[in-house]
């Protein structure tokens, strides 16, 4: 980035901080509406609460701070890389994402896509995304190397569903036969299921209980009582029974 393209992106801290979930709620209609298959990766039901756009909205006014130096953001980089690989989030969606938000900013601010301000924030963007794209594609080669270790999506049947004192818990074993690299005390899971009545499917990240099967994982359910149609735990509880598929990403550390 030059050092005016970094001056002009600062320089839209201020409106960030006034209107940045504006911005970013727009964002996310736009995108969605013009990508609705990246309704299966967004979280529809944080979109319904307005959670996701007040977090991607506080991202990006963190960003705009510190585009002087990105380091800074280390910690935030590592939550948003770890969380992105739980959805499968790969590098081709990154244009998609990239694209809407330019268009966004230019048309909520009401900027010309080829004002200086656009030009500024396209760098200050993609130099975010090769960041964060260098840094997923280790922790998805990471995750392939371990043993019983997996990148992306892999289908499980659900083997059990037993009672706790407050929720379900859901045992899910491999389709394939194969092993599962071993769920460490804290590690999570994102759990994908298909929404009833729609083509459509959603993701929520559970909490894995540690144990020493070597083809089965085990997480807890509790449901969510202003969870709208979206809520993937909600689903489980009410649709999901002993002997149906969900698809499951590999073990990772919060």
């Amino acid at each position: 980035m030059t050092p005016q393209h970094i001056e002009l992106v600062k320089s839209t801290v201020p409106v960030l901080r006034e209107n940045g979930v504006a911005l970013t709620t727009y964002f996310y209609q736009r995108m969605l509406n013009n990508h609705p298959e990246l309704n299966n990766v967004f979280n529809l039901d944080h979109q319904s609460t307005g959670r996701q756009p007040r977090a991607l909205a506080a991202a990006v006014l963190a960003y705009a701070e510190h585009i002087e130096n990105p380091s800074v953001l280390a910690k935030a980089i590592e939550h948003i890389t770890t969380k992105h690989v739980s959805l499968d989030i790969r590098p081709e969606q990154y244009a998609i994402v990239g694209e809407n938000l330019l268009h966004s900013i230019s048309e909520v601010l009401d900027v010309p896509m080829d004002a200086e301000l656009i030009a500024a924030w396209k760098a200050a963007y993609f130099q975010l995304a090769d960041i964060l794209i260098g840094v997923e594609k280790q922790k998805y080669e990471n995750l392939a190397a371990q043993n019983g270790g997996w990148a992306g999506w892999r289908e499980f049947k659900i083997s059990a569903i037993e009672n706790t004192e407050t929720a379900k818990r859901f045992t899910v074993t491999t389709q394939d036969g194969q092993d599962v690299a071993q769920a460490e005390a804290g590690q999570y899971v994102s759990v994908k299921v298909k929404v009833p009545a729609q083509d459509l499917e959603q993701a929520q990240q559970f909490t894995l209980i540690p144990s020493n099967s070597a083809q089965s994982y085990s997480f807890e359910v509790r449901a969510e009582e202003n969870g709208t149609e979206f809520s993937v735990a909600n689903i489980l509880l009410s649709h999901y029974n002993v002997g149906d598929v969900v698809k499951l990403s590999a073990p990772l550390n919060r």
